[in-house]
């Protein structure tokens, strides 16, 4: 079953599943005057909304690349992440004025074995689905699926709190009904925020995780002439299309033929192994014979990687003639201060070349 069909299918599963929860806990939570279960029943509405906006997010995103939208319409999917966040937020927002203004004005619940009994339905109902579709998110690479099977899961959490405050209310007529159902709500609002947050976060660009870097880096260093994969730059458009670039490191003694030949090889390597599409592969050209050359480059590698916060050097350059060194640096993004550091290298590197010129590029840390 292809990406599509497992999202859509996992997605109507969903629906139906949350709007007969839903309708069940809202006849039950109105018959008993149980704030915390109507509240759980315009969760259940909510999440089948989420389902329904994943379904349509999913539709448009597979559409085929057009001439305004050559790389295809997949970061619909984030949006569509950013609607179900928005979705969860309202709910929580709205329940928790709802709550408060039953703390206020309280009303005494009154229970009966049919809303006990819909509880624990919905609590073994809630983990099943929620599993389900979490699973399936993970299969899939949904981040709305994802975020959807959590939400379930948390649902049982919810529910199964509803219920203990019910069964506390049987046996000692202590009422909780109000303060359950503003905690509920505060949960809710929490889990709105972390997936709008997350959302955007991949919307905005994020740093390719090192782990997968790594793994497409080693395919291309695979390679017997490519001696180093640097500047590894990943943009998401959608979770099944990912375009990048990447600079390779080979002998400059390479033909102009070896090398096309070469990047074809690199490129459709990655593709098969990773599909991902190297859209550009730079070079950095090595001088191995210039033993003077290599000297200088360790030296200057030593020097920089003495510092704390100093990932990589690469793309080094010897330009004898014009007494001119060029290399790129990359300084972790976790430095208090990476320019001041920067410049703390070039000042050493400076000290022990004070003959040559440097022309040294602080580097973005993209994936290191």
């Amino acid at each position: 079953m292809n990406r599509e069909k497992i999202i859509i299918r996992t997605s109507v599963i969903g629906i139906v599943t949350n709007v007969l929860l839903a309708a069940f806990k809202a006849v039950v939570g109105v018959i008993a005057g149980s704030v915390a279960i109507v509240l759980d029943a315009v969760n259940n509405t909510s999440d089948a909304l989420s389902s329904a906006i994943t379904i349509i997010g999913t539709r448009i995103a597979e559409k085929k690349p057009d001439k305004e939208h050559p790389f295809g319409h997949g970061r619909v999917e984030y949006i569509s992440s950013v609607s179900v966040a928005v979705i969860i937020l309202y709910a929580g927002v709205t329940a928790l004025s709802e709550s408060v203004k039953k703390i206020l004005v309280p009303r005494i619940p009154d229970y009966s074995p049919a809303a006990i009994v819909i509880l624990v339905a919905a609590i073994i109902t809630k983990v099943i689905l929620g599993t389900y579709v979490k699973r399936k998110g993970e299969e899939a690479e949904s981040d709305s699926l994802i975020g959807s099977g959590k939400d379930a899961l948390l649902d049982a959490v919810i529910s199964a709190s509803t219920l203990a405050a019910a069964i506390l209310f049987m046996t000692t007529g202590i009422s909780t009904e109000a303060w359950l159902g503003a905690v509920i709500s505060l949960v809710i609002i929490k889990a709105g925020i972390d997936m709008l947050r997350e959302s955007i976060s991949r919307i905005l660009g994020e740093r390719t995780e090192s782990g997968f870097a790594d793994k497409i880096k080693k395919t291309i260093t695979d390679f017997p002439e490519v001696t180093g994969a640097y500047d590894l730059v990943l943009h998401s458009y959608g979770p099944s299309m990912l375009i990048g670039s990447v600079h390779i490191e080979i002998p400059e003694t390479m033909t102009v033929s070896r090398l096309a030949v070469l990047e074809r090889e690199i490129t459709e390597k990655v593709m098969a192994e990773h599909n991902v599409v190297l859209a550009g592969i730079g070079i950095y050209s090595v001088d191995t014979e210039n033993e003077y050359a290599m000297k200088i480059r360790d030296e200057i590698i030593a020097i920089v990687m003495r510092h704390q916060y100093a990932l990589q050097v690469h793309g080094f350059s010897l330009y004898e003639e014009q007494k001119k060194i060029h290399f790129d640096v990359i300084i972790d993004y976790s430095a208090p201060d990476r320019e001041s550091l920067y410049e703390h290298i070039l000042g050493d590197v400076k000290e022990r070349f004070p003959n040559y010129e440097l022309s040294v590029v602080l580097d973005a840390d993209t994936s290191e």
